[in-house]
């Protein structure tokens, strides 16, 4: 067999919502090439499949009744078709067909909740994929597969692929394997958050452990946040789609465990009282200080007005007020009582004036402050949802037909549309919004003559931060804790507990990984002090408690009494007796027997191997969350949760091209007609 080439491989990563696929392996791996939509229509003739719904239109057209002009000469068939079009008055209708790119009417998704649940709609879309790519006839296969994929899913598969497009080669390869691949970890926890479902996979030494792990867990997935959130906003207009803009939207997020929502936060912050009066001692000491100078002053300076004194207004001078108490005397005796006194007025109104002036500036200013508070602090939010209309629901204008809480524009202008108040406190009238870029997405935009966008403003308020109060993080944490505890290797579960890769498409929601990682702490994690609790009462002599129960004090140089003396240990005394059911030794001679008998037994149970791990296996001391390397700078602003798909990339250089199949990684056209489909599980990896 010729050696594969890097720009001949083809990676088909199948999924319930999204298929990647990929032809060509480039120097540095980018995300996929092509996605599309795991779905498919029903075409005309029944057992055929289309990736795009494909719609008859008609359109009418008017006959005239125009008499034929006589033809000389020989007839031909276009003057007798062009004849027969003006004979009669009537209708003609004729017959178009045109693809509907926007619609999901009649739409079969092949995969559900990781499960392949109609064949033929999925070698249809493969069908598609292959030739949208069309690749060369010496090209390897290489298939993602689902964690609830059965044996005979794969033979199936195998033998669609060899027998449809006669490849070569061919490989399928687990999505959680592939993952691990594209972390460089050899073990890891795996947790895909799909469409539907949830996938836990535990994998050691680049191996599955299928004992335990958790497939297509229903419920936990972005569709199951997408119902949570229709039900709590179901009775304030919105609809499915409405909730599913939402949760992709930036103000849908979920908060971790213990964390308050905007609406409960105290109204002030409580402060330290020994802070306070500490900070109140502190200004009054300044203030007194600076008294105590003003005083220092006026005695250096004297009165005011007089021979020692400056003029503090450079008018003579004037008595100025000293801690709050008015020299009446020195003022008499300068004779400017009345300047005095209409001074003070001016400062008064002077005064006044400036706080009023302060005072608005805050208000002013309180605006723009509150609308800077981060999401998780605001108690309403608005995002943009778009909403694809028909055409025939438009006036003749191109405007939308007038509905509660939308606005129709009118004029040509762009006005902000409100949407059914998700809040009965919502303000009545929407402020016009001014010219600008965004405003020009506003305006409804036909899309092949048949549909039309409308775009419009909506407010939440606290919902957006429930998409996962229902119990979904409970239910993976619930997942992750026992696929972990099944690995039979107890050695290996902290290092599972350490590196947990969190992937999916429905992880994008904002906050998910800080929430579930919040989740796993408050259920399963113990600190260091806990872990010692009960080891740090024991006695001294006594070893450190393990799984299998056995707790014998260490061999020590003389052999304590049988009786029961004041400075006896009672757990000394009940460990060093258990072989001996009546408690006590033989008295007299054999006393001394029965002494070197114990120190037998004390050296042959040191002498046995304690059991393998220390115990606290069971719960774990630390969980942290695996990053992805950094070498692939073209995932950085993709994000890392379609991970499987670089993985497979990764695994399909070094199976078709480095190794060339030597150590079995993919399954070639001769061994598939010595061994047949059932052949490829001793392949696939």
């Amino acid at each position: 067999m010729p050696p594969f080439k890097d720009e001949h491989v083809l990676i088909i990563a199948p999924g319930s919502q999204t298929t990647l696929a990929q032809l060509g392996l480039p120097e540095s791996f980018t995300p996929a090439q092509l996605r599309t939509s795991t779905r498919m229509f029903p075409a005309e003739k029944k057992g055929e499949w289309e990736p795009l719904k494909v719609r008859q239109r008609k359109v009418t057209k008017r006959k005239i009744d125009v008499a034929p002009e006589p033809v000389h000469g020989d007839t031909t068939m276009a003057d007798t078709d062009e004849a027969a079009k003006h004979v009669e008055n009537g209708v003609e209708e004729d017959t178009y067909f045109e693809e509907d790119t926007t619609t999901e009417e009649g739409a079969v998704y092949p995969i559900r909740q990781g499960r392949v649940v109609d064949w033929s709609c999925l070698f249809a879309l493969m069908t598609h994929i292959y030739n949208t790519l069309s690749p060369p006839f010496h090209t390897p296969i290489l298939v993602i597969t689902q964690a609830a994929w059965t044996a005979q899913d794969h033979e199936i598969l195998t033998q669609f692929f060899f027998e449809k497009f006669k490849t070569p080669a061919f490989c399928l390869m687990d999505s959680a394997l592939a993952v691990c691949y594209a972390y460089a970890a050899s073990s890891a926890t795996v947790v895909d958050i799909g469409y539907e479902k949830c996938d836990v996979t535990a994998v050691i030494e680049f191996l599955i452990n299928d004992i335990g792990r958790g497939t297509a867990v229903p419920g936990c997935g972005g569709e199951g946040m997408t119902q949570r959130l229709l039900e709590l906003l179901s009775d304030k207009g919105f609809t499915r789609d409405m909730c599913e803009q939402l949760k992709k939207s930036g103000i849908c997020e979920i908060l971790p465990t213990g964390t308050a929502m905007p609406g409960e936060e105290p109204e002030a912050t409580n402060i330290n009282p020994a802070a306070a009066a500490s900070a109140g001692a502190n200004a009054a000491g300044l203030k007194g200080r600076g008294g105590v100078g003003d005083r220092v002053a006026t005695m250096r300076g004297g009165v005011a007005g007089t021979e020692g004194g400056d003029d503090q207004d450079g008018e003579g001078g004037e008595v100025e007020d000293n801690e709050g108490v008015l020299d009446v005397a020195s003022l008499v005796v300068s004779g400017k009582t009345n300047e005095f006194l209409a001074r003070k007025e001016r400062e008064k109104a002077e005064k006044a004036e400036k706080a009023a002036a302060k005072k608005a500036a805050q208000e002013a200013a309180g605006a723009p402050k509150q609308a800077k508070l981060p999401n998780a602090k605001r108690l309403t939010a608005t995002f943009r949802y778009t909403e694809r209309r028909p055409l025939e629901e438009l006036n003749q204008n191109g405007k939308r037909p007038p509905e509660k809480g939308i606005s129709n524009m009118e004029d040509g202008e762009s006005k902000r549309r409100r949407t059914p108040e998700p809040q009965e406190t919502v303000e009545p009238a929407v402020p016009e919004m001014e010219s600008s870029a965004n405003d020009k997405a506003d305006v409804p935009t036909k899309n092949g003559e048949t549909t039309a966008l409308i775009r419009r403003d909506v407010e939440v308020g606290v919902e957006r931060f429930q998409a996962a109060s229902g119990g979904i993080l409970d239910q993976i944490a619930d997942a992750i804790h026992r696929c972990i505890l099944s690995v039979p290797e107890p050695q290996k579960r902290s290092e599972l507990w350490n590196n947990l890769i969190i992937i999916g498409n429905g992880s994008k929601v904002r906050g998910f990984k800080d929430a579930l990682m919040a989740k796993l702490h408050s259920k399963y994690l113990i600190s260091e002090s806990s872990a010692t609790i009960f080891t740090s009462e024991l006695p001294s002599n006594f070893t450190t408690p393990v799984a299998t129960g056995a707790n014998t004090p260490q061999p020590q140089s003389h052999v304590q009494s049988s009786h029961h003396g004041p400075g006896v240990n009672p757990l000394l005394l009940a460990a060093t007796t258990a072989s001996n059911p009546g408690g006590l030794a033989p008295p007299g001679q054999n006393q001394h027997l029965h002494a070197q008998l114990q120190m037998q037994q004390y050296q042959q149970q040191s002498q046995q191997p304690l059991h393998p791990h220390s115990g606290h296996e069971q719960t774990p001391r630390s969980i942290k969350v695996t990053k992805m390397p950094e070498y692939f700078p073209e995932w950085k602003d993709v994000g890392t949760e379609e991970a499987a798909f670089l993985g497979a990339q990764v695994a399909a250089k070094v199976v078709f091209v480095v190794d060339q199949g030597l150590s079995k990684g993919f399954m070639s056209r001769t061994e598939y007609n010595d061994l047949g489909p059932q052949g490829v599980h001793e392949f696939c990896m």
